[in-house]
């Protein structure tokens, strides 16, 4: 496994030192905890730093200033203390407790301020229990988060099904942690999931919808849709694909698509996952997207994710063959900002066809070597100059337009001149 060591320079790393040192000049116990120890295990650099103490959260307060700390959820005893600078980043900090009965799958009704090792037993994931000393550099570990680090597994601490029945959200996070660190599931875990799985859904849909953007924006990817399937979970938060996917082939395909991706957002991955479900809806494609965005509105999606999937899935076909279609289907393609996401999906689903991905390469020979004004030129003709034709305002006018456009982005048209003179014929035939 990697050491512990990492960038003594990161001024976040620097700041959570810092908070952990006060804490002990003043004579409370602290230490890391969670994340950031479990990635320092594994070679990586935390994001953030998370400080457990003995110290309650009056003592914190109390200790660093009530200008310097945000009492976010002092009565589950937490402390937020940002840093001098956004460089410095900002330290959560707890005191150990063991958690009351949970009632609404989420969190506990009660909390009681306890040990370190009582702290670690309440956790989720051994990999997550651990805490670190960054003052003697020594790991403190009550639930054997380094074997199973070494081990590369996830386990949920203690009773699998306890964990679970405490916070439903933590089945989708064991396989969001498993797919992400390339870990298997534990088997007495994964069953717990498979158990429980029908509990997600008491979970709300923003919480959820969280869990899958990472997931579907990482990676790993592929491995977590094959995870989400054989945990169970996956027809649980997303019923719709049911019957898309009851051939296994589709979903074989949804994987393979997944394993080719290049894509750092999650919009490709959930519009080619939603794909079936968009082609298997009947009707012309903006009323399939009917389907599409019933889906995304349920799980909360925000206006411009649903905007983005449904262009993609849009624009999938429009693609196809695109090096022998008119220029004035490619360009309005390619000018869009969204367009390299657009091309990354189309690669990645001709790949799972076992097709080369010779649209996409096209598309984006051509977009390297077009501007952006030739992608995207303004317009030489617009509803005024049609109007001074003595076309009546109507449809037609919209035709017109159109057209000159079209001929426009194909390069049929040297100049304004051309693309009035253009629009004057087109007027002339329309009123004889």
């Amino acid at each position: 496994m990697a050491s512990s060591r990492t960038n003594a320079t990161d001024p976040r790393r620097e700041f959570a030192l810092g908070v952990v040192q006060q804490l002990r000049d003043a004579g409370f116990q602290s230490l890391w905890a969670g994340g950031c120890v479990r990635d320092q295990l594994l070679g990586k650099e935390p994001k953030d730093y998370d400080v457990a103490t003995d110290a309650l959260p009056a003592d914190v307060i109390q200790l660093f200033g009530e200008q310097r700390t945000v009492p976010v959820g002092a009565a589950f005893g937490v402390v937020m203390i940002p840093g001098p600078t956004r460089r410095h980043g900002q330290v959560e900090v707890a005191t150990f407790r063991t958690d009351g009965e949970y009632l609404d799958g989420r969190r506990p009704e009660s909390v009681q301020f306890c040990s370190a090792e009582e702290d670690a037993k309440r956790r989720d994931f051994t990999i997550n229990g651990m805490f670190f000393d960054p003052l003697a550099a020594q790991v403190l570990d009550y639930v054997g988060g380094q074997a199973d680090l070494q081990r590369r597994v996830i386990r949920a601490i203690g009773d699998s099904h306890a964990r679970f029945g405490e916070d439903h959200l933590r089945m989708l996070r064991a396989v969001r942690f498993a797919a992400t660190f390339s870990f298997t599931l534990d088997p007495q875990t994964l069953r717990a999931v498979q158990d429980l799985r029908s509990r997600i859904t008491g979970v709300s849909v923003e919480r959820i919808m969280q869990e899958l953007r990472r997931m579907l924006a990482h990676p790993t990817r592929a491995a977590a849709l094959q995870l989400l399937h054989e945990s169970q979970l996956l027809p649980e938060i997303l019923p719709e694909l049911n019957a898309p996917l009851a051939d296994p082939q589709a979903f074989a395909a949804i994987s393979s698509a997944f394993h080719s991706l290049e894509a750092v957002q999650f919009e490709p991955a959930l519009a080619l996952l939603l794909r079936p479900l968009h082609e298997s809806s009947p009707g012309e494609s903006r009323q399939r997207l009917q389907a599409i965005h019933a889906v995304c509105r349920r799980l909360k999606m925000a206006n411009d994710e649903i905007e983005c999937i449904s262009w993609i899935l849009e624009s999938l076909p429009v693609l196809r063959q695109i090096a022998t279609r008119p220029l004035h289907l490619l360009k309005p393609l390619l000018a869009d900002t969204r367009a390299p996401l657009l091309l990354a999906a189309s690669a990645a689903a001709d790949a799972a066809a076992g097709l080369a991905a010779d649209d996409a390469a096209f598309a984006w020979h051509y977009l390297s070597r077009t501007p952006l004004e030739q992608l995207n030129p303004a317009p030489w003709v617009n509803g005024d100059d049609v109007k001074a034709l003595g076309v009546p305002p109507g449809p037609e006018i919209r035709r017109i337009l159109t057209a000159v456009r079209h001929a426009q982005l194909d390069e049929q048209l040297p100049s304004r001149t051309a693309a009035l003179e253009l629009a004057r014929q087109l007027a002339a035939a329309h009123t004889r």
